[in-house]
């Protein structure tokens, strides 16, 4: 019987063996194509200092996180909305001294007080990694090939990347199109919404040909060129072609060059990542500094509960029913070599009760 007080939080939600070993199973060989491109993990905490987080989350909503008082110290601690941040501030601490670039990644719990509603989920696994001390177009490239690399390693398939420029009505106000200071933020919103009429009355009118310049990455890229007086945007550009060279065949690129949700504290790059299938973005990326040290960094995080549904479907999992009084010494051995074992516990155990598929005969596992 269910009570009342057994109810989750909306936004909660237990997930049960056949979901459990699917996110298992997808991080471990996430996590997998990483370290073999030495990506070192480490695991933070899961709560800090809400001052520390606030300080390394430029554009990341703080009003976001449970926050409660440390009855040790007395100051507000915080849970994380976000790893991201806390290898920001290993990198700036515990690693300063670390030769750079520095290669690191993770996996672990993130909560949020308030769900998105595109993604209504209050708690998420997140994985992802950073590259740090390097803002060049090798970096970028390496962390967007390794993205793709750490979710083909889960099974996903038919991978999409949409590329963006976060700064790049920054870059154009300040010479090629140039804005008043106090317009900047409203050309931005009016891009944001793709809203010509509201773009017009910000006094953003150079800026109209930019919503219709998204789409295909060599078409978006042909318009941009075509608006990029004074070759401001040159170098950007000529980085996209770059990275998208290097991506191939194994994945479909675009550009939407004004996206900016998600995208807050990024600097000339920001990506997302698509898999067929998945209902919303598996995650994003790109290039930022770090809050407190403004050192260069780029990485990306992905959230492996989004990759659930086009995860391939494991196949049924063998289990070695152990009889009472079972030789102990042979089970450990079937365990070493791959085995999941369930041993009876009365003699009222039976190899369908527990759901086995295999059962013990003279000493050798045998199908039920």
């Amino acid at each position: 019987m269910t009570r009342t007080d057994d109810l989750l939080p909306i936004g909660l939600e237990d997930r049960l063996p056949t979901e459990a070993r699917a996110i298992t199973t997808a991080m471990r060989n996430a996590l997998g194509a990483m370290d073999s491109h030495g990506y070192d993990r480490v695991s933070p905490p899961l709560v800090e200092f809400e001052r520390s987080l606030a300080g390394r989350m430029d554009g990341v909503g703080t009003q976001k996180q449970f926050r409660f008082v440390d009855p040790a110290s007395f100051q507000t601690l915080a849970l994380r909305s976000d790893i991201t941040p806390q290898l920001g501030r290993i990198a700036s601490t515990n690693m300063a001294d670390v030769p750079r670039p520095l290669r690191l990644c993770y996996a672990g719990e993130v909560t949020t007080m308030v769900a998105d509603q595109l993604a209504p989920a209050r708690q998420r696994t997140q994985i992802g990694a950073e590259l740090i001390g390097s803002d060049t177009v090798a970096a970028a490239s390496e962390i967007v090939l390794l993205a793709l690399e750490a979710v083909e390693a889960t099974g996903a398939t038919g991978l999409s990347l949409d590329f963006t420029l976060p700064d790049l009505v920054d870059t154009l106000a300040a010479d090629a199109l140039p804005l008043a200071e106090g317009k900047v933020e409203a050309v931005r919103r009016e891009l944001d919404t793709k809203d010509a009429g509201g773009l017009v009355s910000a006094g953003g009118e150079a800026y109209l040909p930019l919503i219709h310049a998204a789409g295909p990455l060599a078409d978006a890229i042909v318009r941009l060129r075509a608006i990029d007086a004074g070759g401001v945007l040159a170098t950007r550009l000529d980085a996209l072609e770059t990275i998208a060279a290097n991506v191939g065949t194994r994945a479909r690129i675009t550009l939407d060059p004004t996206e900016r949700h998600g995208f807050e504290y990024q600097s000339w790059l920001g990506f997302t990542l698509y898999a067929e299938g998945a209902r919303r973005s598996l995650g994003r990326g790109g290039t930022y500094a770090i809050g407190g040290t403004e050192e260069a960094a780029t990485g990306f995080s992905l959230y492996l509960d989004a990759l659930l549904p086009v995860l391939p479907v494991a196949s049924a999992q063998k289990l070695l029913f152990l009889p009472l009084k079972h030789d102990i010494a042979i089970a450990a051995r079937l365990r070493r070599e791959g085995w999941r074992t369930v041993a009876a516990l009365s003699e009222n155990d039976s190899p369908l009760s527990l759901g086995c598929t295999h059962h013990m005969a003279n000493g050798e596992p045998q199908p039920i």
